[in-house]
């Protein structure tokens, strides 16, 4: 990539990601539904966004590194992105503990690993996180048509 398009970009980003902090620094929920509320998060992510879009603009002229990507890697990317738009899509509805299964099966399956194995992983992760998120950390997720 063009590093001045790269530096433009990256300051832009920059801009918009400090726009957004400022944005973020004034919500308040007006329910608090878990104990952290709704704030930290996108402030964590904003700021690490800020840090990171600072060091691509600032830092000194990179080397040109070439990624090798292949037309397998790239299909495997964009069946990566469908999987999460169906995972955010399919959240509520099928609810946290078979969504979650599902995504991580099919994204193990994406990493090379065995089918079996994938679906064991993707079932042990969706009842232990749920567990976690609802039972240790009092963060409440949908359960879908289970629940």
């Amino acid at each position: 990539m063009n590093t001045k398009l790269e530096r433009y970009f990256s300051g832009l980003l920059f801009l918009v990601s400090l726009f957004l902090l400022y944005t973020a620094w004034g919500y308040v929920a007006p329910i608090a539904y878990d104990p952290l509320g709704p704030r930290p998060y996108p402030m964590l992510v904003l700021g690490l966004m800020a840090l990171c879009t600072l060091f691509l603009l600032v830092r000194p002229n990179p080397e040109l590194i070439n990624l090798n990507y292949t037309p397998a890697i790239i299909k495997n990317l964009f069946i990566c992105l469908i999987v999460m738009l169906a995972y955010a899509l399919l959240f509520e509805i099928l609810g946290f503990p078979i969504a979650t299964t599902f995504m991580s099966a099919i994204i193990g399956k994406l990493f090379g690993g065995k089918t079996l194995h994938c679906i064991i992983t993707g079932v042990i992760m969706g009842a232990l996180l749920y567990f976690l998120f609802d039972r240790a950390l009092d963060v409440p997720l949908p359960l879908g048509f289970i629940g």
